[in-house]
């Protein structure tokens, strides 16, 4: 279950971040108002499982995961440029969190 929380803090993370985008500078109130609830969330549910597994592991998935979201939402949702260097990256940082699952 711990790791279902974790997996859920870390889509809040991407959730967040987009929201961010779209609240263009906290410009948009109601976008504004669900962004920084699902920073909430994110951060709540990434407490939660840090009851149960050590920092380094769950702190590096929760990131990975944002950082992978991320960056897929931009390719998708905002039309930036997917540049091999980009995915090669990408690539590495799941290998990262990978890692990280099957080290614990």
């Amino acid at each position: 279950m711990t790791w279902f929380i974790l997996l859920l803090a870390g889509l809040s993370e991407i959730a967040w971040a987009v929201g961010l985008k779209l609240s263009n500078g906290f410009s948009h109130p109601w976008i504004s108002l669900v962004t920084v609830f699902g920073c909430g969330v994110s951060l709540l549910l990434l407490a939660l499982a840090l009851k149960s597994l050590p920092l380094s592991v769950a702190y590096g998935i929760w990131v990975g995961i944002g950082v992978i979201g991320s960056a897929v939402a931009g390719f998708y949702l905002f039309n930036e440029p997917i540049t091999t260097a980009k995915l090669v990256s990408l690539l590495f940082i799941l290998i990262g969190i990978i890692g990280l699952k099957l080290g614990s």
